[in-house]
């Protein structure tokens, strides 16, 4: 900024001493070289790469121009307001990246490393799985783990956008990026550094700017359009008229085309579109919800049905023993002993269940190489006998006749060498807040909500009565999701977008299929949160009317900016068509323009 700002006082001087001919342009050349050679330099360096008509290349001709028809204060005028523009754009720009990488502002820069009585501080990046690291009050959690010692209050704002702190104790999972508020605690790292929620996030955020929006792609376009048309349109203004209106004079003809040269640089578009869908992202992420892409965040607003998962997405996902029914050849205590061996291998939800319920420690006596049915059960060895544990269409399918009537809740059947000895009974609630995270969808315009789930008819349809869900689809494999969503795409009004939302690793290859892809961040899978292209942080379904409305605001700041500047384009180039406007409108319509557009855009962070 330093050659600019001599470039202005060459100016200023040239504007008040009483020189004439040679001497007067000599000054206001050297004041366009300090204040404008950049942009020349730029201009050729584009010209000698092929990329011709860019703004660079129009503010060298318009610039020149003036000089050649002899308005040296207003060629040099016009380089200096670019070159203010440019860098209070740049400050603007900057300023949003800032607020955006200060939300993200998670990364963390060692850990402490127990060893023996004592601990080291390293770099996260060299520790393994298994190891265990200590947090002290103030310190920002480096790695994924699960805590062994203490307990605390952790700060999770960073990461879920949450206010409330989150009481932690041993047992409890802490993720990469929460704080630590007052306890001193012993955790055992879980996952690697470069699988960390913390480093994930981080490269989450940074990748999502690089997938455009189609609003972007579609300026991007225009503007290779636009660029040349205005520059022969502006050659046809100073050429024409003179040759073809009687009295005319190029002087004022070129003039008037410089004038439309200076208005017509697409600065204000190309700038401040992009950043409005980065300082939306970066709004979200604020509020923990992280949006891959501007292509998915354009996309949300054009969400008109939601399909959704019912297991740790419409309900907690944490599953109790409430029943255990046995047809009397095993006791009770019995019939739990036999499906914990036999669950005992599992993670999902409602085996853990059994398994807390059961209480007690496992004996190994179920066999390693036990066989699990996807989204029907297991099938596996207890005490040498045969074991099969499911749902009842595993047990239709095997022809095991059931007992006990039917159940509202989910029912888990267990089989014996092939006799059906009884089932356990597992309930999971309703997360609180589901119902007016439904309602409020509905109420921005979103016209279908439908439930898939593996999950028995009785359990699914009391869901959706409560929840006000228009359609279900129960006792689904995992293959069966991924054909009802493509049936449901391909029935779907154009232009609309389906939106799937889900936890599981199951529901990976349908989160990936979805136009838009929801994961639950809290409680997902990495697979899930792998496949998705929006992650809601805290599990709260509540993010998902706030995520459209984040969406909405930027798609309105995006589209503001568009009509405003094309709108006070227009005016200015007719104007100067018609010798209405000097080049100071011109500088405003370019520069001026391209400022408000950009400040316009920082308003989608907040």
């Amino acid at each position: 900024m330093k050659y600019v700002a001599a470039g202005a006082v060459l100016f200023i001087f040239g504007l008040m001493l009483p020189i004439e001919g040679i001497p007067r342009l000599l000054l206001f050349l050297a004041a366009y070289a300090l204040a404008g050679g950049e942009v020349v330099l730029r201009a050729l360096r584009n010209i000698s790469r092929g990329q011709i008509f860019d703004e660079n290349f129009l503010m060298t001709v318009a610039t020149i121009g003036a000089f050649a028809i002899g308005e040296y204060p207003e060629g040099v005028a016009v380089m200096l307001f670019y070159q203010v523009g440019e860098y209070f754009q740049d400050l603007a720009v900057n300023k949003s990246r800032r607020s955006i990488a200060s939300l993200m502002d998670i990364r963390p820069d060692y850990a402490n490393l127990i060893e023996g009585e004592g601990s080291r501080r390293v770099e996260p990046q060299t520790i393994s799985i298994g190891e265990d690291i200590l947090i002290k009050p103030g310190e920002r959690v480096p790695l994924d783990g699960i805590i062994t010692s203490g307990s605390s209050s952790m700060d999770t704002a960073a990461l879920t956008g949450e206010s409330l702190p989150r009481d932690v104790t041993v047992g409890d999972s802490v993720l990469g990026g929460f704080v630590n508020r007052q306890g001193l605690l012993k955790v055992k790292v879980s996952k690697p550094y470069g699988e960390s929620t913390v480093s994930r996030i981080l490269q989450l955020v940074e990748d999502a700017g690089a997938r455009k929006a189609p609003t972007e792609s579609f300026i991007t376009r225009f503007a290779k359009v636009y660029t040349p048309a205005v520059v022969f349109t502006a050659l046809f203004l100073a050429v024409l008229p003179p040759l073809f209106i009687e009295g005319a004079s190029f002087y004022d003809w070129v003039y008037r085309a410089l004038i439309f040269l200076v208005v017509s640089c697409p600065c204000a578009l190309v700038i401040s579109i992009p950043l409005g869908f980065f300082g939306g992202i970066g709004g979200a992420s604020r509020n923990g919800i992280l949006v891959k892409g501007g292509n998915y965040l354009e996309a949300l607003n054009y969400m008109d049905t939601i399909v959704l998962d019912k297991t740790g997405t419409l309900t907690e996902g944490k599953f109790k023993v409430s029943e255990i029914y046995t047809n009397g050849r095993l006791t009770k205590e019995e019939l739990l002993r036999v499906a914990a061996i036999a669950e005992a291998h599992s993670s999902h939800p409602i085996a853990l269940s059994i398994l807390e319920a059961y209480g007690k420690p496992v004996e190994n006596g179920s066999d390693p190489g036990h066989k699990e049915h996807a989204g029907l059960g297991i099938e596996t060895t207890v005490d040498g006998a045969n074991v099969l544990i499911g749902n009842d269409a595993l047990f239709n399918k095997r022809g095991i006749l059931m007992e006990g009537g039917n159940s509202d809740s989910t029912v888990v059947n267990i089989a014996v060498d092939g006799k059906y000895e009884g089932h356990i009974t597992v309930e999971d609630r309703i997360k609180s807040n589901a119902g007016k995270a439904i309602s409020e969808l509905r109420s921005m315009g979103v016209s279908q909500v439908i439930m898939l789930t593996g999950d028995n008819k009785n359990t699914t349809e009391r869901v959706a009565a409560e929840l006000g869900i228009d359609k279900v689809y129960y006792e689904l494999l995992p293959q069966d999701k991924v054909g009802i969503v493509e049936e449901l795409m391909e029935n779907s009004s154009n232009g609309k977008k389906l939106a799937f939302a889900g936890d599981g690793i199951n529901d990976a290859p349908v989160l990936a299929r979805a136009d838009i892809g929801i994961a639950m961040g809290a409680m997902g899978s990495d697979a899930a949160i792998e496949a998705a292209d929006v992650v809601l942080m805290t599990d709260d379904l509540e993010k998902l009317p706030q995520a459209l409305r984040i969406a909405r605001k930027t798609r309105r700041i995006v589209w503001q900016n568009i009509a405003f500047a094309l709108g006070v384009k227009g005016i200015v180039l007719l104007l100067g068509a018609g010798g209405l406007a000097t080049m100071w409108e011109a500088v405003f319509a370019d520069v001026g323009v391209a400022i408000i557009a950009v400040l316009n855009s920082t308003r989608a962070m907040k």
